[in-house]
């Protein structure tokens, strides 16, 4: 049995953690009643209370009761692709209670392992996941797989029907996290694509392009800024939300510099120096309680930026406000904001 939560539009004026407790109260205490309706089947009536509740915690999530990897049912509450959302629905599964026999909880779509032998009903038509074939591309120079999708029920269909049983298999096939992580563009068609292969190979596709991404690496890239000046920025490659859904915090640390070439990027002391306190940095991030991750830092025009995205429930920010203490060319700054997002660094993002 599949139940399916609705986007709503306006968020209530609460406290996101007091929406949390609010819901996991409400479950405790209804939990008999739900438990019964699971038990008889009884689809409508378990949608009329778990909606309303769901959307109290905010009406953007979408739910979903599904078999469990362990228990017998799953509560899936999701931000559904919403990255604003995203690290909401993390916190609310991180304060579920410890699953059961029959319920386990989640914050995104899990991978099912029968995923192949499942079918339902899309548009009036059949639509069984072991007819499904992918064309799949992997573009140069990315770390993503592009999929063209073919079902034989697809002419029959209109265009955002297609697409969204297509987003639904791919959640069964690979799980909605690793979906965001390596899924490129989708595409839903009515033709089979030449060279396609069965939904089965997908996962397997998947896995080899992400082994090759197992190591912490880094991209060095070179741009202008809005004044034409040069710019020099080095990223988390790959750099992507999901990695760190608890992480929507961001800490930027402005540090200027001395020592700099023509150009306004730095050279010498100033070098060494900007290469000294990133590593006293990530040595302070690494530390129990701190919870955060350096995303990117750029130089430009006798300044360089550093982004950090942390837990805000951690100690990065004040670790940072430590720091900087220390910087001894101009006057330094932390500026902290929420971002779950990640727009400050979105055109780094992969």
């Amino acid at each position: 049995m599949r139940l399916f939560g609705r986007k709503g539009e306006e968020e209530e004026p609460v406290e996101p953690a007091d929406r949390i407790a609010g819901f996991w109260q409400w479950w405790e205490a209804t939990r008999p009643e739900l438990d019964a309706m699971v038990a008889a089947e009884e689809a409508e009536r378990l949608s009329e209370r778990l909606a309303p509740a769901v959307a109290a915690v905010h009406p953007g999530l979408v739910y979903e009761v599904a078999p469990g990897r362990n228990a017998i049912h799953a509560l899936v509450v999701t931000a559904a692709g919403d990255a604003e959302l995203r690290s909401l629905a993390h916190r609310w599964a991180k304060a579920a209670p410890e699953p059961d026999m029959l319920w386990e909880f989640h914050p995104s779509r899990q991978a099912n392992p029968q995923a192949l032998e499942l079918t339902l009903s899309v548009g009036g038509f059949e639509f069984s996941l072991d007819k499904l074939m992918f064309g799949l591309r992997v573009p140069p120079g990315t770390i993503r797989v592009d999929v063209a999708a073919y079902h034989p029920i697809f002419g029959e269909l209109d265009e955002e029907t297609r697409l969204e049983a297509t987003l639904l298999a791919l959640d069964w096939l690979l799980g909605e996290d690793d979906v965001a992580r390596w899924v490129g563009e989708i595409t839903p068609a009515t033709f089979q694509p030449i060279d396609s292969v069965p939904a089965v190979h997908l996962p397997a596709v998947v896995a080899d392009v992400a082994s090759g991404y197992e190591d912490e690496q880094w991209a060095l890239l070179e741009g202008q800024t809005a004044s034409g000046a040069p710019l020099i920025a080095t990223a988390r490659y790959p750099l992507r939300p999901v990695d760190y859904p608890l992480y929507d915090q961001l800490i930027t640390i402005t540090l200027p510099y001395a020592h700099r070439d023509e150009n306004g990027l730095p050279v010498g002391d100033s070098l060494t120096a900007l290469r000294d306190f990133e590593e006293r940095l990530a040595a302070r991030l690494t530390k129990p309680h701190a919870e955060a991750v350096l995303a990117a830092h750029l130089s430009a025009e006798s300044t360089r930026v550093i982004h950090v995205y942390a837990d805000p429930t951690g100690d990065a920010a004040i670790h940072a406000k430590e720091l900087i203490v220390s910087w001894e060319q101009g006057e330094p700054r932390v500026d902290v904001s929420a971002d779950p997002a990640w727009t400050a660094v979105a055109p780094f993002l992969s």
